[in-house]
């Protein structure tokens, strides 16, 4: 617990106290209003920081968790010329600091510092790539690729960061692999002196400033140095001089899952070698360069991955699900080893060939990849790590894609290693971490058993802005027709009441299919818009239309639980369709299961009960963002009644009105 303020030792925490009283320095901003919770994290936030410690807050939708952990973190990283890395989950919350909470900071201190938003390497455009690719599209593209090539060439000559984000309408893919940043390609060594080079640019800029925000899923790529070819001191995470602060803290240990194992797709595989030389049409950097030899085993590899793919697919029966876990070694014969390992030395000796540096670099980068696939391919055959599972995954269209996949059972000591120093500040918040008293769950699953921790409850009147309700009539929803029938019926039913304006929240796709289809009648007739993720819409371009348009519905699964902040009375009404239990046949949540019994645990009450609780949490705050904001959610899955585990459900609700219909 932290310290009573008689019993700080930190003149940072006294002063950031002082800053966030009724009449201190946060008074002055515009639409100011004290809140001890705020004050309480960041002078938490403040000690954490000066005694150099790890700190987890929980702290409710409105809080105000941006400025209680940025207004301390700008203090102390300009004070002592340490570097603060901020690290998200989603796009639009780095958007939101960058551009509304930074801006606000500087005006509450008075202080003129940068910060800027690093992202991955491959959203960047590499100026010299490019131009070699331009001096030989013959060589590398299509002749409709090459048009695409004149069209990013265009764009290089406007845009402001060379990021993907800047491009109106996004570049062919396929284009792209062949002029963005590469890691081995694009270096300080190399670029670093080229005005020119965007990554190198923003690398710059990210090492002059105070504040770098990044996502998880880059901080877990970068982690234990910046940059491959500048190592950094062992202090540190992304920096020699650095401290971290996870916002979204709760996706971490899935994004920390996904980097501590790996991923090998076929068609990346495909991608890759066609990306040296493509069969069917003759480009790649092999064309280029005339080298018959390396073209041949280029291509016999290609063949030899379809035969070796072919074959897993033989021994693997997919049934209800897209996932096979395999539990056994020597799945299939290493078929693909020795001309990967061919194909990897006469990249190497090609590159000792060249004059041209960036190219030399390029084809030494594309021996490295192989060098990886090659590692990857024999630990998934010999089930090489036994703290990892392994598995079979179909993906793509029509699951025309196969993967092989492994990923850590238990991330914890391993984050205890990366994330949990001595000497070294992580500071992890959202809104929600625990899944009752205490935020011991969290702390366990990312291997912080014992960090000092700090809940604090949202200041919003839940007992005023909203209602809960549960139909008690609606079947269980194991039994699907009976289910979807009263589920349409339902959903109707409460959106009726609130006119639309409704975010109902899906636990399966083909569950939310099948209602688009049976809800879109209805909503045509009674004039409400739906937007669907059942319909070829992105993401962002749903949420964007369903804010627009203040009656409509919006029909949403997975991603929708989480990161959707639409305030006021575009949404009013959240309908939670069923408990976001997981799905326990999926391989790694078996494996999950399966590592809690064998040490005598109770898998459920100890990981899928507390993670359906987290993701419910999840789906209920996306209603009320604001003072002001109004609403329901109707919770129409019975068993939070009916079943003993639902007092679990019932009792992490707000405290508002619950209304049990017949």
């Amino acid at each position: 617990m932290i310290a009573p303020r008689e019993q700080l030792s930190s003149v940072l925490a006294l002063e950031v106290e002082k800053l966030f009283s009724i009449d201190g320095v946060m008074s002055e901003a515009k639409k100011f209003e004290y809140r001890e919770s705020q004050q309480r994290m960041a002078v938490a936030v403040a000690e954490s920081l000066e005694n150099k410690h790890a700190l987890i807050v929980e702290a409710g939708t409105g809080v105000g968790k941006s400025l209680g952990y940025l207004i301390p973190s700008i203090l102390y990283a300009r004070r002592q010329n340490k570097k603060a890395v901020i690290s998200t989950h989603t796009i639009n919350l780095q958007e939101q600091l960058l551009h509304k909470d930074i801006p606000l900071a500087r005006k509450i201190l008075k202080e003129d510092f940068s910060a800027v938003i690093l992202k991955g390497r491959q959203n960047y455009l590499c100026p010299r790539r490019l131009e070699r690719a331009m001096r030989n599209p013959g060589d590398l593209f299509l002749k409709t690729e090459a048009e695409e090539l004149k069209r990013i060439w265009e764009w290089s000559k406007q845009t402001k960061d060379g990021t993907l984000s800047d491009f109106r309408l996004p570049p062919d893919p396929k284009v792209w692999h062949q002029v963005c940043s590469e890691a081995h390609v694009c270096t300080a060594r190399t670029c670093g002196n080229n005005s020119h080079c965007f990554f190198q640019n923003a690398r710059l800029q990210a090492q002059l400033a105070p504040v770098v925000i990044v996502n998880h899923s880059l901080f877990f790529s970068l982690v234990g140095g910046f940059d491959p070819e500048d190592p950094i001191e062992e202090k540190g995470y992304l920096f020699a001089n650095d401290f971290v602060i996870f916002d979204e803290a709760h996706t971490l240990e899935n994004v920390a899952s996904k980097h501590l194992g790996f991923t090998l797709s076929k068609n990346g595989i495909r991608g890759l070698l066609q990306r040296l030389f493509h069969p069917k049409n003759q480009k790649g950097i092999l064309q280029m360069l005339r080298q018959s030899d390396s073209i041949r085993t280029a291509v016999a590899l290609m063949d030899q991955f379809e035969l070796f793919f072919g074959g897993i697919e033989n021994q693997v029966e997919f049934k209800k699900s897209n996932e096979i876990r395999i539990r056994k070694p020597d799945l299939v014969e290493d078929s693909v080893a020795l001309p990967l390992v061919k194909l990897h030395r006469q990249l190497l000796d090609l590159a000792e060939e060249q004059e041209d540096e960036s190219l030399k670099m390029e084809l030494q980068d594309y021996a490295r990849r192989l060098e990886a696939i090659k590692l990857e391919i024999t630990d998934f055959l010999t089930q090489g790590d036994e703290g990892m599972v392994y598995w079979v995954e179909k993906t793509g269209k029509a699951g025309q894609d196969l993967q092989l996949c492994a990923a850590p059972i238990d991330v914890a000591p391993r984050l205890e290693k990366i994330l949990f120093r001595n000497e070294q500040t992580a500071i992890f918040t959202s809104a929600t971490l625990s899944v009752g008293k205490g935020l011991t769950y969290f702390q366990n699953r990312v291997g912080g058993t014992g960090t000092p921790s700090l809940q604090l409850s949202s200041p919003f009147n839940y007992a005023k802005q909203m209602t809960v309700y549960v139909p008690q009539s609606i079947p269980d929803p194991t039994q699907t027709f009976d289910y979807e029938n009263a589920l349409a019926r339902w959903i109707k039913h409460f959106t009726e009441m609130t006119g639309g304006k409704a975010l109902v929240l899906f636990t399966s796709y083909k569950t939310l299919k099948s209602l688009t289809e049976k809800l879109r009648p209805y909503f045509i007739q009674k004039r409400i818009q739906l937007f669907s993720q059942a319909d070829p819409i992105p993401r962002h371009q749903l949420l964007q239309d369903f804010r627009e348009n203040i009656d409509s519905v919006l029909l949403g699964t997975e991603s929708f639980w989480q990161g959707v902040d639409v305030p006021g009375e575009s949404l009013s009404n959240v309908i939670i369709t069923r408990l976001p239990f997981q799905v326990p046949d999926h391989p790694l949540i078996e494996a999950k299961l399966e590592h809690i019994r064998s040490r005598g645990g109770d898998p459920f009450r100890e990981y899928s009960l507390p993670e359906a609780i987290l993701k419910f949490r999840q789906g209920i705050g996306r209603l009320i963002r604001s003072q002001s904001d109004t609403g329901i959610v109707a919770i129409l899955d019975n068993r939070i009644i009916t079943k003993p585990y639902g007092k679990s459900f019932l009792a992490i609700l707000p405290d508002c009105p619950v209304k049990i219909l017949e």
